[in-house]
C-alpha cells in the first residue's frame, strides 16, 4: 500500500542512513510543498520527538526522497519557530485532521541537491 501512495504522489519515501547502523533506512511519511518557495523543496514532520527516522536525519542530513516519479538527493534542514509552525499547518491542510502528536516531533525542509549536470 505504501508503494502505491508514494507512486501516486500522496506520500514521500525518505531513505536516510541509520544513526547507529549506518545502513539505509526507509520511511514513508506525509509531505507538503515548501511554503517558503524554495524550488522543489518539501516539508515533513515527525509525530514524536523520538521518531527514529527524524533522529536519523538530525544525525545525518543527507537523504534521498521519492515522490511519484520524482526521486532526488536532498539535505534535511531542521525547522524551528515560524518555519516549523508553517510546515505543520501545511501538513494539516494537505491531509485534513492532524495525526495525534503532529508537531511534537522535529520537522524538516528537504532541499534537493543539484547534480553537476543540473546545476
Amino acid at each position: 500500500m505504501e508503494d502505491g501512495l508514494v507512486t501516486a504522489g500522496r506520500f514521500v519515501r525518505i531513505v536516510a542512513r541509520g544513526r547507529r547502523s549506518g545502513e539505509p533506512r526507509a520511511v514513508t511519511v506525509g509531505f507538503a510543498d515548501d511554503e517558503a518557495g524554495r524550488l522543489g523543496a518539501i516539508v515533513v514532520a515527525a509525530g514524536a520527538p523520538d521518531s527514529a527516522w527524524a533522529l536519523n536525519l538530525l544525525a545525518n542530513a543527507a537523504c534521498q526522497a521519492t515522490v511519484g516519479e520524482r526521486s532526488f538527493q536532498a539535505v534535511a534542514e531542521p525547522l524551528a519557530g515560524p518555519d516549523h509552525a508553517a510546515a505543520i499547518r501545511a501538513l494539516i491542510l494537505r491531509y485534513g485532521t492532524p495525526a495525534e502528536g503532529l508537531g511534537h516531533g522535529p520537522s524538516f525542509r528537504l532541499v534537493p541537491v543539484l547534480s553537476r549536470a543540473e546545476g
